[in-house]
């Protein structure tokens, strides 16, 4: 899983920022060069990825990258950010990241979809559509507890329904999805109309704005 993954990062980073070497100056401690630099590019990179660069987490990170020039009170106030986003990140604080990440990916295919079907390519934006549309639920359902992994799109949104994680419009509009991914998975293009490609291009766009953009 990807936040296995951050988790993992976070403490190959914290050991590095544990071995940053502080030497004493005239009048204050500094680190050398080099010594720091590599760990706080690598750690801004791992805080954005978590929590997004409109984080107050990254936005302080980054500020603090830009007024750090070696100085040990400067590198320091580093550590200590790095360390806050940290323990934020262990301790649960942080939006479900998988569906964050997940959410950026299903929206990078919405961007396409919507680029074929402008260009005329129907039968493309309708495959990508509904590929972002099944795996959307699936992560959603996932993240909230639902074993779903070999579930039918049918199987999934009743999941969805019956745990309460769907409601009014979206569970109105889910009802006509399944029949529109079947067509495209089976190369029923003559059944799929550009209308119906932008049902499900508007849902999935819906659906990733309320369930996936948080954090």
């Amino acid at each position: 899983m990807q936040t296995d993954q951050f988790s993992k990062r976070f403490r190959e980073l914290q050991k590095e920022s544990d071995l940053i070497p502080f030497h004493s100056g005239d009048p204050f401690t500094y680190v050398p060069d080099g010594s720091w630099e590599g760990w706080a590019t690598s750690a801004q990179n791992l805080i954005k990825a978590v929590f997004g660069e409109d984080s107050p987490h990254y936005i302080n990170f980054t500020e603090a990258v830009k007024t750090c020039a070696g100085d040990g009170a400067h590198v320091k106030g580093l550590q200590g950010r790095f360390k806050s986003a940290k323990e934020d990140f262990e301790g649960g604080y942080v939006f479900n990241v998988d569906l964050r990440v997940s959410g950026e990916v299903f929206g990078d295919f919405i961007v396409l979809a919507k680029q074929s079907l402008a260009e005329g390519h129907k039968d493309v934006a309708a495959v990508l559509a509904s590929a972002a549309l099944e795996d959307s639920l699936k992560r959603y359902a996932t993240a909230n507890g639902l074993n779903v992994d070999d579930e039918s799109m049918v199987a999934v949104i009743n999941a969805l329904k019956s745990k309460g994680l769907v409601s009014g419009a979206q569970k109105t509009l889910l009802d006509a999805m399944p029949k529109i991914r079947n067509y495209a998975m089976h190369a029923d293009w003559e059944k799929i109309s550009e209308p119906d490609v932008n049902s499900v291009i508007g849902f999935v766009e819906q659906f990733l704005l309320t369930k996936f953009s948080h954090g």
